[in-house]
C-alpha cells in the first residue's frame, strides 16, 4: 500500500484541513450533538460545577519551583482563568496563607493584547533572577511566542529596546547570559526538522538581528530537533549541544572554546547527566565497556574528567531486577536522591559518594499504593534540601519539605474533593498472551467486592511513560461516587519495569502493547469486577490509538471507549505535524516491511461496517499541533458512514492538552463521565 494516493483511496482527506470552514463546521455540528446529548442535563451540570469548584479553589496545592531563594508557581482559580505567574520565598510559603508577588497577570495580558494566551512556561534567568524568557501560546498549541519579561520592573521588553523576542513555533531558547541566548526556531525554509522542530542551534547576541545569530550546530532534516544549551555550575560552567536523531537516540556533545565540538562517546540511548565532577549514565539497552557489561536500565556513575581523559571506570548506582526499576533521580549539593519502582510502588534512597564508593541509605518512607516524587532540588543554591509530594488514588497530595538527614515535614495538604470512605485500592497481575504478568490496580468501593459492576480501565502503553498512582477528584465525583470502579494499567510500552518494558514493544512488538491491554479486561471479568458490557475504556494520545485497536480489534470486550486526542491513520501518522518524531516508536509507513506489521493494527485502515463495535466519543482539539486532530475526525466520519454508535467532539482551542483553561477541563472531564454513565450505568 505504500505510495498510493490516498485521495484516491481516503475520501475523508478533507477533514485534515485544520482551519478550514468545512471541516470546522463539520466538527460544529457533532458538537452540538455531543452538548445536547450528555452535556445537557442537571446531573451533568452539577458534576461540571463541581470539578471546576476543585480546579478553582484556592485549598488546592501550589506546586512550587525553586530557584534559590524564590519558589515560583503559575496559578489559575476562577477570578484568574488563564493565570497568575508569581513568587514567594521559601519563609512566606510555608504559611498556611502565603503571600505571593504577581508577576504576570495573562488575563490582563490577554485582554489588553487581544489574544488568547495560554500560559507556556518560564525561564528564569539565574542568579540575579531579573529576567525570564516567557512562553505563550495562542490556545494552547505547542508552537509559542517567546517574550522576554523584566521581573523587577514587571514589563516585557519590546523587541525594538533590546528585548529577546522569538514569533510563533516551536522553539528552543536557554540563557547563556544575560545578554546571550541559545536559540532553534523557524529561521525559514530548510531550518526545520521533518517532525516541526529545530534543525539549527545558534548563539544570538543582545541587540543583533536574530538573521545574524552564529550558528553552533546543524543537524540533518530527518532528525528529531536539535538544541544547545549552558551549564551554569560555577566552576563547572559547561556549554554542551543536543542532536536528537530519533525519539529515543541522541548525540550529545560539548562545545568548547567557543566553537568546537567534543562528542561524549555514551550509547545515544543512554539518558545522560552532569554535576560537577561527576557524570551519570543511566542505560537503555545493554553497553560493554571497560571490560565489562552493564545492564540496561542501570545507573552508572563516573569522574567527569577521567572520562573526558579516555578512561571508563564505571561505577553502578542502581542496578535493576526482575520487579525494581529506577523511576528518577537527582542531586541535593552533596547527594543523589533515587526514586525507584518495585512492582510499580514507591521506594525513596539516598546514596553519598566518598572516598570508599556510594553508599546507598533509605531517604523517607514511601505509602504504598501511592506515589512519592521528589521535588525542587536545587544543588547550585538550595544545599541539600529537598521536597516530597504524595498521592494516592484516594488519598490527596501532601506536600512535605525536608533535608538529607534530618526530618520531613508537612508544609501542604490538599483537602478530599470526593468522598473516598469505604474506597479501597488493590493490586493485580493479568497474564498477557506470550506469559508476561501486568500489573493493574482497582479502585473501588468494598461493597462492589464479589459484585461485578460498571467500570473504567485506562491505559497508555508508550514512549517509557510510567503510570502511577494519583488523586484525581475528578474520577472520584464523575465515576466512584455513583458506585463504579477505575482501573489503571501498567502495560508493557510504559517505564514501569524499567527501559525493557518499552523496547519489547516497539515497532514489529507494537501488538504485545495491545494484547496485554485485552488480557487485563479479560481479567477483570474473569475476577468477576466486572462483565464486558459494563466495561469502559479510556486513553488519549498514544492511548488514544489504544482505544482504536480496543474498538477495531478487540470489540466484544468492551461496553464504551472514549479516545482522546488520538492517533489512528498510521498510514499517514507521519506526514502529519510532529508524526516524524515517532517513527522510532512505531515504524515508518512508507516502508512496506515496516507498513506490513502497522497495517495489522491502523485502526483507520481496519475499521469494518459489519463489526459489532460499542459505542465510541472521540474528543480532539483544533489547536492541537502535536498530534492532528484529523484523525479523530476522519475516525468519526467513517465510523458514521459505516452506521457505528459514535459520538464527536472537539474543542476548538486547548493544545494536546485538550483544555486551555479549568473551564474547559472540567466540560471534557464531566463528558466523559456522564459517557460512562449513560452507557455503562444505564441511566
Amino acid at each position: 500500500m505504500s505510495g498510493v494516493d490516498e485521495s484516491v483511496t481516503d475520501p475523508y482527506l478533507w477533514l485534515e484541513e485544520v482551519t478550514s470552514d468545512r471541516a470546522l463546521d463539520w466538527a460544529r455540528e457533532r458538537n452540538d450533538v455531543v452538548v445536547e446529548t450528555f452535556a445537557s442535563s442537571d446531573r451533568f451540570t452539577e458534576l461540571e460545577s463541581r470539578i471546576l469548584a476543585m480546579l478553582d479553589t484556592d485549598t488546592r496545592i501550589a506546586y512550587p519551583g525553586r530557584r534559590g531563594r524564590w519558589l515560583y508557581n503559575f496559578w489559575r482559580d476562577a477570578e484568574h482563568p488563564k493565570g497568575l505567574w508569581r513568587r514567594t520565598t521559601f519563609a512566606e510559603y510555608a504559611k498556611e496563607e502565603p503571600a505571593w508577588e504577581v508577576l504576570i497577570d495573562l488575563d490582563a495580558l490577554a485582554a489588553a493584547e487581544d489574544e488568547n494566551w495560554v500560559w507556556g512556561g518560564a525561564a528564569v534567568l539565574r542568579p540575579e533572577q531579573q529576567r525570564a524568557l516567557i512562553s505563550l501560546s495562542r490556545g494552547g498549541a505547542d508552537a509559542k511566542v517567546v517574550r522576554e519579561f523584566a521581573i523587577e520592573t514587571k514589563e516585557f521588553l519590546a523587541p525594538e529596546d533590546g528585548g529577546f523576542y522569538l514569533p510563533e513555533a516551536k522553539s528552543e531558547i536557554r540563557w547563556i547570559d544575560i545578554d546571550t541566548v541559545y536559540v532553534g526556531t523557524d529561521f525559514g525554509p530548510g531550518s526545520l526538522t521533518d517532525s516541526g522542530y529545530p534543525r539549527i542551534a545558534k548563539r544570538w547576541r543582545r541587540g543583533t538581528p536574530l538573521a545574524e545569530a552564529v550558528t553552533v550546530f546543524e543537524g540533518e532534516p530527518s532528525d528529531v530537533a536539535v538544541s544547545a544549551g549552558y551549564d551554569r555550575t560555577p566552576g563547572y560552567e559547561r556549554h554542551f549541544v543536543g542532536r536528537a536523531t530519533d525519539f529515543f537516540n541522541e548525540e550529545v556533545y560539548l562545545l568548547e572554546d567557543g566553537d568546537t565540538l567534543r562528542r561524549l562517546e555514551l550509547p545515544t540511548d543512554s539518558s545522560e547527566s552532569w554535576y560537577r565532577d561527576w557524570l551519570l549514565v543511566r542505560l537503555k539497552s545493554p553497553w560493554e565497556v571497560g571490560g565489562r557489561e552493564y545492564p540496561a536500565g542501570a545507573l552508572l556513575a563516573t569522574d567527569f574528567g577521567d572520562f573526558l581523559g579516555g578512561a571508563r571506570d564505571f561505577e553502578v548506582i542502581f542496578e535493576p531486577d526482575a520487579h525494581t526499576a529506577l523511576h528518577g533521580y537527582g542531586w541535593t549539593e552533596n547527594h543523589l536522591l533515587l526514586i525507584t519502582l518495585e512492582d510499580v510502588q514507591t521506594k525513596l534512597y539516598v546514596v553519598t559518594p566518598g572516598a570508599d564508593g556510594w553508599v546507598r541509605e533509605p531517604l523517607a518512607d514511601a505509602p504504598r499504593m501511592a506515589t512519592t516524587s521528589v521535588m525542587n532540588l536545587d544543588p547550585l543554591e538550595g544545599g541539600d534540601e529537598f521536597m516530597l509530594t504524595t498521592s494516592g488514588f484516594t488519598t490527596p497530595t501532601t506536600l512535605l519539605s525536608g533535608s538529607v538527614g534530618g526530618p520531613t515535614a508537612l508544609l501542604k495538604k490538599e483537602p478530599e474533593f470526593f468522598d473516598a470512605a469505604g474506597v479501597e485500592t488493590e493490586q493485580y497481575f493479568a497474564r498477557s498472551d506470550d506469559g508476561t504478568m501486568i500489573p493493574y490496580f482497582v479502585i473501588r468501593h468494598r461493597d462492589r467486592i464479589g459484585r461485578p459492576g460498571p467500570t473504567i480501565m485506562s491505559g497508555y502503553g508508550g514512549f517509557e511513560v510510567s503510570r502511577t498512582p494519583a488523586y484525581s477528584g475528578a474520577s472520584g465525583m464523575g465515576w466512584l461516587e455513583r458506585g463504579g470502579t477505575w482501573v489503571m494499567t501498567n502495560i508493557r510500552g510504559g517505564g514501569e519495569y524499567g527501559p525493557q518494558w518499552h523496547t519489547a514493544v516497539q515497532k514489529a512488538n507494537r501488538h504485545k502493547v495491545y494484547e496485554d491491554f485485552s488480557s487485563v479486561a479479560k481479567d477483570l471479568v474473569a475476577r468477576g469486577i466486572t462483565t464486558h458490557d459494563r466495561l469502559g475504556a479510556v486513553g488519549g494520545s498514544n492511548g488514544g490509538l489504544l482505544m482504536g485497536v480496543m474498538l477495531t480489534r478487540y470489540p466484544e470486550l468492551f461496553g464504551a471507549i472514549v479516545c482522546q486526542v488520538p492517533l489512528l491513520d498510521m498510514r499517514r501518522y507521519h506526514l502529519l505535524l510532529a508524526g516524524a518524531s515517532w517513527i522510532a516508536e512505531y515504524g515508518d509507513p512508507d516502508k512496506p516491511e515496516e507498513w506490513q506489521y502497522i497495517s495489522e493494527y491502523s485502526p483507520y485502515q481496519n475499521t469494518r461496517a459489519d463489526a459489532p463495535y460499542p459505542p465510541i466519543l472521540l474528543t480532539t482539539s483544533t489547536r492541537d499541533d502535536r498530534v492532528h486532530p484529523g484523525h479523530a475526525r476522519k475516525m468519526a466520519a467513517l465510523l458514521e458512514s459505516q452506521g457505528h454508535p459514535v459520538w464527536y467532539h472537539e474543542n476548538i482551542e486547548g493544545g494536546h492538552g485538550g483544555a486551555a483553561d479549568n473551564k474547559q477541563s472540567a466540560f471534557q472531564a464531566a463528558l466523559i463521565f456522564e459517557f460512562f454513565t449513560q452507557r455503562l450505568m444505564g441511566n
